[in-house]
Parts: structure tokens; sequence; C-alpha cells
């Protein structure tokens, strides 16, 4: 999964009430004032949660037709990489004009994205392709929790945070049997090429509600906000920067250093200066809440990329039954958030996402045990449908709390700033394991044939237990979210 592939959308903060933001509270988020857009932009979800779904299935059979296993780890980054960048434009952008333009924008781009994936001939080819997706689902998410917090009153947000999570149930089951068909039986492009033609009935339905309820800039009452070109080159250094340092990771030369070094230079300054001050330092409240979002995402996206791999080089699965091996979790995973929309939890909600963390850290340590060969392979099944409900509870209640921590006026900033964690520990944590993957030997997966058992198996555990440990940072990461209450 991505950004995109989170299974859960968070949404904005409150706001301001004039101008298109004020709109009247309906009974639910089926009523007659947002029914049509519910309806649209759940739709949209969904969609992008069958793509996400597919593409894991996907990856293995495509990695290595392309001959490129070595750079497996990147065909998931690059996404992130560019997303980084479009999350800081599509912030200011929908602060400025609106989220209509750069949702638009985002869903032509991410199609765009799917289409050249999908004609690949090379596997860098392929990564130029999940780049451009990268760009676009940047620019959606962010669109999209703009449109959450202008359009919906805050007592609707938690259901509809819900029917997002809801809306990968049936992908997460159905998506991994329908990909692992398709790969099987028409090719692993299909699976890219079929996507984007779907999204346009939903988007069409979405669109004149998005006009009518969440158009026009945030504050109505002065001149609309300008670009702060600053901010741009900061999102653009800390893509470049990602970049670098995941190429460096991915080619195990001492000349790699240069372009590495050259990545941290561009990185840490713009990290510092688009996070909340305080973020790596897990200062109590806003801060901790950001960088908790970036650990439980990086960690667990880091370690579910390689499942299906491990499970087709080393167990000699087909990519159906590796895929399906994920299927639960899309069910756990909205059932984490639903618990934790419910208004009797909030008082313990950061005891659950304590819990959660815990669950995440150990369905990840535990699913390198399949590569002993007595271990049943269901036991990834059920130790990700439990890691996948931790994750529920935890995603969900970072965008509850970012909406009570927020100032109404930094709406698209601190989303911005909650995604540019997300997709940056994507990133580094992905760069992390596919070099940890690639100096083990990993790599040479590439040359196994459908169903002979790989013999790397060292270069996956490299992978998992090291992610397993960063969850157990983010458990304690989630005991610092609320500020202490002044004496």
């Amino acid at each position: 999964m991505t950004a995109l592939e989170s299974r859960d959308a968070e949404v904005a903060p409150a706001t301001p009430t004039e101008g298109p933001a004020s709109v009247p509270e309906s009974s639910g988020i089926l009523g007659g004032t947002h029914r049509a857009l519910s309806i649209g932009i759940v739709t949209v979800v969904l969609l992008i949660a069958f793509e996400a779904t597919a593409v894991g299935t996907a990856m293995p059979v495509a990695a290595r037709e392309l001959r490129g296993v070595p750079l497996y780890a990147f065909a998931f980054s690059a996404f992130f990489t560019t997303s980084l960048f479009a999350m800081v434009l599509s912030g200011q952008w929908a602060d400025r004009n609106g989220p209509l333009g750069p949702l638009a924008a985002g869903i032509a781009g991410f199609a765009a994205g799917l289409l050249v994936a999908g004609t690949a001939t090379t596997m860098w080819l392929f990564i130029l392709g999940r780049a451009i997706q990268g760009l676009g689902g940047g620019l959606v998410i962010v669109a999209l929790y703009v449109v959450v917090s202008r359009a919906y009153p805050e007592h609707l947000r938690p259901s509809i945070m819900a029917a997002f999570a809801a809306s990968w149930v049936v992908p997460s089951v159905v998506g991994p049997l329908a990909a692992g068909a398709v790969t099987q039986h028409l090719g692993w492009r299909w699976v890219f090429l079929g996507i984007p033609v779907l999204v346009v009935p939903p988007l069409a339905l979405a669109l004149p509600a998005i006009r009518r309820m969440a158009s026009g800039p945030s504050d109505t009452s002065g001149p609309a906000p300008t670009f702060d070109r600053r901010r741009i080159r900061l999102a653009l250094g800390i893509s470049v920067g990602a970049g670098l340092l995941q190429y460096a990771g991915q080619d195990l030369r001492w000349l790699s250093l240069i372009p590495a070094m050259a990545g941290a230079v561009l990185l840490v300054p713009a990290v510092l200066g688009l996070l909340p001050r305080g973020t790596y330092r897990a200062v109590r409240g806003l801060p901790s809440v950001v960088l908790l979002r970036g650990i439980s995402a990086g960690s667990f996206i880091a370690a579910e990329s390689f499942v299906p791999l491990m499970l087709v080089t080393q167990r000699g699965l087909s990519p159906t039954l590796a895929g399906l091996s994920l299927a639960a979790g899309g069910g756990t995973w909205a059932l984490g958030s639903y618990v934790q929309s419910r208004p009797r939890m909030d008082p313990y909600r950061q005891r659950l996402m304590v819990g959660g963390m815990i669950l995440v850290a150990a369905a990840i340590a535990t699913a390198p045990t399949v590569l002993i060969h007595s271990v049943p392979v269901w036991i990834v099944a059920v130790a990700w449908a439990f890691g996948c409900y931790g994750m529920g509870t935890v995603i969900a209640s970072t965008s509850v709390l970012l909406l009570k921590l927020s100032p109404p006026e930094e709406a698209g900033l601190n989303s911005a700033a909650l995604q540019i964690s997300d997709g940056l520990s994507n990133v580094l944590l992905l760069a992390a394991g596919g070099a940890a993957f690639a100096a083990l030997g990993g790599g040479a997966v590439g040359a196994l044939h459908d169903g002979a058992p790989g013999s790397h198996p060292a270069a996956f555990a490299a992978v998992f237990l090291p992610m397993a440990g960063v969850a157990l940072v983010g458990a304690w990461v989630a005991t610092r979210l609320r500020t202490k209450a002044r004496p």
C-alpha cells in the first residue's frame, strides 16, 4: 500500500465557516446534502484501493519479467518520493483556489502513471510510471482532506473516515484474487491498464458537489493566499533528496556515497522547514502526532511491500495466493477504524494507539517466520489481520487528533505535514529495507522461476525485523500525543 495505499483517507482540520466552507448540516453522510459527494469520493477511494491491492499482487511478476527485482523497493518508493512534492503543492493550491483543481489534476496524473507503468518495457520506465502516479496521488490525498474539512461538519467527519476505511474491505478481499487471475491469464500489465477509465464516473458525480460546497479560497474575507515559494522549494528538495537516498540504497558501491550525501544535504533542511517544530524530538502534541503517522505508515508499508515477494519466491505461492494472504487485513483495518470512531473510545484513544502499534510490531516480526518451511504460510494472513487492525486504530486516530490540535487557518499546512511524514518515512524505510535486501543477495531471486524456492531468506529477515523495531518505537511515541494539562 501507499499514502493512497494506507486504507484510510485522513481529513484536514476545520476551515473557516465563511464562503463555500459553510454548508448546512444533514442527518448523515448519505443525507440529501452530502449524498452525491459521499458516494463519489468514497467510490474514488474504492477504486484506488483496488489499484493498491492489485499492485502488491502483480509487482513480483512485473519485476521479474522486467528483470528488475534488485529495484523492487524502488518501484514502491518512487510513488512516495514524488508524492512528497505534490502534497505541499496540493495544500497551497487548495488553500488558494479550493480543492477542485488539485483533485482533478491529481486523478488525471494518477491515471497517466498507470498507463505508463502498464506499457513499460523496462524496470526504469515502470518506476517512472509509479513516480507519475505519486504526483497524482499526492495532489489527490491532500485535496480530499480539504474537501472533507470544508464540506462536512465536524460531527460527520468520523463517519466519512470510517466509510473511507470500509471502502478498502471489498478490494482487500477481491482485489488480490482478481489481480492474481488477471496476472496469470492476461498478464500483469492489465492490472495497471484497467483502472483509469473506471475512475471517471464517480469523479463526475462528486465534482459538482465539490464545486458547490468546497470551492474557492480558504478565507474569503481577504485576498486569496499566494503560493509560498519557499515551501515549494523545500518540497522539491525533500523529493529530490529522498530520491537520491533511495538510489544510493539500491546501488551498493562506494560511489553511491556521493548521491547519498547530496540527498541528505537536500533532505534535512527541507524536513525541518516543512514539519512542525519538534517532530523528530517527539515533542508532545501535534509534533508527536505527525511523527507517529510517519513511523506507523513507514514501518508497515516497508514490510508489507515484501510480503508477496517473500511468499512467491520462498514458499512457491502463486501471485494470487500471495496477494490473498493480505486480504483479511482490509476488513480488520476497517474494524480498527470503526472502533476508534466510537465516542466512548475517545477517553482511551492514547491507550488504543499504543496497543495498535504493539500489534503492528508483532505482525511484522511474525511474518518472516514463514521463512522456516515447517511454519504454515497461513501464519502471515493471521498476523497481518491483527497488524491491520492496529493500523486502523492508529491511522484514523492521528486524523482525529490532527483535527483537534490544528487551528482552522492551518488546514492545508498541517494536512500536508502529516502526509509528508507518511510519504517520507515510506521512502526512507523502503530505501533502508531495499538496501539491506540487496546487500544480502535478495536481487538473486529475480532469476527464479515461478514456484521455485528462493535461497536468500536472510535478505527478507533483514527487512522485516528492523521494521518491527521501528514499530515498537512508534508505541512509545503514541504515549506522547496529548499535551500535559497545566496545573
